[in-house]
């Protein structure tokens, strides 16, 4: 009897365990961008990001009544092959939850990749979030039921910055630079045809594509926009081709306007210090540390302590912690870890952000629209950036509804 009363405790116990389970379980997302190589300093700031997120989402309760985030990180090099290898490493280890975004070449090869394989393995599907990968063709043409956006379009962000260009007489003559990969290509192409159709008379003074993440000196490359007089240079450059593009423009005394997307990642605002273009730089973004909102601003000054390092480096990515957030109310409303279930809600909730602003996914095409921001970079702000003593100031607004675009993408639904 005394033996039979043990197991029967001890069956209780192991019940009562494996009840609580649930509340350790973790949930992972797999990061999957450049640990290494040329795009190493965006990858490793955009993994404190993701990093901090599960950090602040797991201390106020996790998700689904109590389980947990949990981010693992997978250098893919910036490489589009290699982010196929280190995309079935993550699901090879359990991992149902990819993100990435440095790189529209690394996003439509991990998109079509995840397409196919759900397709061969009904019930362990995958989703993917991209959360900066910004080419057109990935919620048109190359849409997927399984990918997920949380960043403007280049089209969309092209729209922003030659409306904004289009009202100052005093550029006449552009310069178009990028980097030689999709979404390079897609820059380039929106630049030429928005010009052309709201400013005709803006003469294209230059317009090429260097390979992406390579070049080490930009001098030869601003010898030529400066050979072309130009007054005006638009570029989609990431990474350090953003940074080392803007410090040759120092070194070499280049004094153009510079209108850009990606003018506030690592290296790039000290690189615009030193060339004194005093809110001369622009930027189309979803956000910026100067946009007054008190609950992003406290967000971000908590990350920048922790998190900010020697450089100072603050928060870039109000995308990704939409992102984030969004991810864990999907769960939440699934109940659920299931991605078809997640996916599901996702596929066309509304969110209010920490800007206090209603952003909304697209079903048709898994495309978030947000508002827009458009800054230069210069003296006379609230918050610097990489302690040069300049930060960014909105010079314009444009309104998450006021962005949106048609689309021609053909997405089927799972059954």
């Amino acid at each position: 009897m005394s033996h039979r009363r043990t197991l029967a405790r001890l069956a209780v116990v192991a019940a009562a365990a494996l009840a609580a389970l649930p509340a350790w379980a973790q949930i992972k997302i797999a990061y999957v961008d450049p640990l290494s190589g040329g795009g190493a300093t965006i990858g490793e700031h955009g993994l404190k990001h993701l990093q901090y997120l599960v950090e602040v989402i797991n201390a106020r309760g996790g998700v689904i009544g109590g389980q947990k985030l949990e981010a693992v990180a997978y250098d893919n090099k910036g490489s589009p092959q290699e982010s196929l290898v280190q995309v079935q490493k993550a699901i090879d280890a359990g991992v149902r939850f990819i993100t990435q975004g440095n790189g529209s070449g690394a996003a439509i090869a991990i998109s079509e990749f995840i397409a196919k394989y759900n397709e061969r393995n009904p019930g362990k599907e995958v989703l993917y979030f991209n959360y900066a990968a910004v080419d057109p063709a990935l919620t048109n043409e190359k849409c997927s039921y399984w990918h997920f956006r949380w960043d403007a379009s280049s089209d969309i962000k092209m729209a922003a910055l030659t409306n904004f260009m289009k009202d100052k007489p005093a550029i006449k003559k552009v310069y178009i630079i990028g980097q030689d990969y999709s979404f390079g290509h897609a820059v380039r192409k929106a630049a030429n045809e928005m010009l052309k159709a709201k400013r005709p008379d803006i003469q294209i003074v230059g317009d090429e594509l260097h390979p992406l993440l390579k070049i080490t000196d930009f001098a030869p490359y601003i010898a030529k926009i400066k050979a072309s007089g130009a007054d005006s240079v638009i570029t989609g450059n990431w990474g350090n081709d953003m940074a080392l593009l803007l410090k040759a423009a120092a070194d070499a005394g280049l004094k153009v306007g510079w209108y850009t997307y990606y003018a506030g990642g690592a290296g790039a605002p000290t690189a615009i210090k030193q060339t004194g273009l005093d809110h001369q730089v622009f930027q189309i973004s979803e956000w910026h540390t100067n946009v007054p909102a008190p609950e992003m601003e406290a967000f971000a000054d908590a990350f920048l302590k922790k998190h900010g390092g020697a450089q100072q480096q603050g928060w870039w990515y109000l995308r990704m912690k939409n992102q984030m957030d969004m991810f864990a109310a999907a769960l939440d409303k699934a109940k659920s870890a299931d991605p078809k279930k997640v996916a599901a809600a996702l596929a066309d909730m509304k969110w209010r952000n920490s800007l206090g602003a209603e952003v909304f996914m697209r079903p048709g095409d898994h495309s978030l629209f947000q508002d827009m921001y458009i800054s230069s970079f210069g003296s006379g702000t609230k918050h610097d950036e990489e302690k040069t003593g300049w930060g960014w100031k909105t010079v314009g607004v444009i309104k998450g509804q006021d962005t949106v675009i048609p689309t021609t993408c053909k997405m089927v639904t799972p059954s």
